[in-house]
């Protein structure tokens, strides 16, 4: 490993633990999470992070329209990459989606989305695993020995600092944080169709329209989307489902 990249991890772990000082609130850091993962590791194009949902899976942050369609595929289809190391506890690496037999419902749309391999980490608290760290890439085999060891440090760290906000928050913030987590995702993900179908643009398109409008507003990714949907329903949009956490389940 190169002394930039090196460097590059490093800040990353400190833009971590400066965020653990300033806040607990949790759909702030896993977004946060996301973000700085993209960053790190690349090739990766996009990052999303999976957490356990009433038996289930559910994205509570991503960096990207990539990863955030990759993994409702995955849920869509109930198999793939992110699943199997949220279900297993273990790495799973897809170094070229074409030749890969597993998880065919999974494949098939995964490919026309444009993505061609992947790299799934399990985030594991108190000896369950919580989460899985999901990275997308639009080239074969893009993940080498250096970004693999990048993905793991990073991973491991911020489980870490998960770990902490996980066991200094209330029980009830944090089932109402994950919540409000979920319903931002479900907000952005209705504003998002919206605006497709007003200005006939691709995904991509539509987000990079949103957050711009949020930039510009100085308003909340989440805000903003939520005034499209009125906008256009002239109704509030509907809430996501309740989030379970490990502890509530046992």
């Amino acid at each position: 490993m190169s002394d930039g990249a090196d460097s590059h991890l490093a800040a990353a772990y400190g833009r971590l633990l400066t965020l653990l000082a300033d806040s607990l609130h949790v759909d702030l850091f896993l977004d946060h999470i996301v973000r700085v993962a993209a960053e790190v590791v690349t090739p990766a194009v996009a990052c999303g992070l999976t957490m356990r949902r009433d038996g289930g899976a559910f994205t509570v942050a991503s960096s990207g329209d990539l990863a955030a369609r990759g993994d409702e595929i995955q849920y869509g289809a109930d198999e793939g990459p992110c699943l199997e190391a949220l279900r297993r506890g273990r790495v799973v690496e897809v170094v070229d989606l074409r030749e890969d037999g597993r998880w065919c419902r999974y494949r098939e749309h995964a490919l026309r989305l444009g993505i061609a391999s992947s790299l799934s980490l399990p985030m594991t608290v108190e000896r369950q695993t919580v989460g899985a760290l999901n990275l997308y890439a639009t080239q074969p085999a893009a993940f080498t020995e250096t970004a693999h060891r990048h993905a793991l440090a990073f991973t491991d760290q911020a489980t870490a600092a998960l770990t902490v906000i996980l066991r200094q928050a209330d029980q009830a913030l944090l089932h109402q944080q994950l919540t409000d987590a979920m319903a931002s995702r479900s907000v952005i993900d209705q504003a998002l169709g919206v605006l497709m179908g007003q200005q006939r643009c691709t995904a991509t398109e539509a987000f990079a329209l949103l957050r711009q409008a949020s930039q510009h507003r100085n308003r909340k990714l989440r805000d903003v989307a939520a005034e499209i949907i009125t906008q256009v329903t002239g109704e509030s949009p509907q809430p996501a489902p309740g989030f379970v956490t490990p502890r509530q389940q046992s």
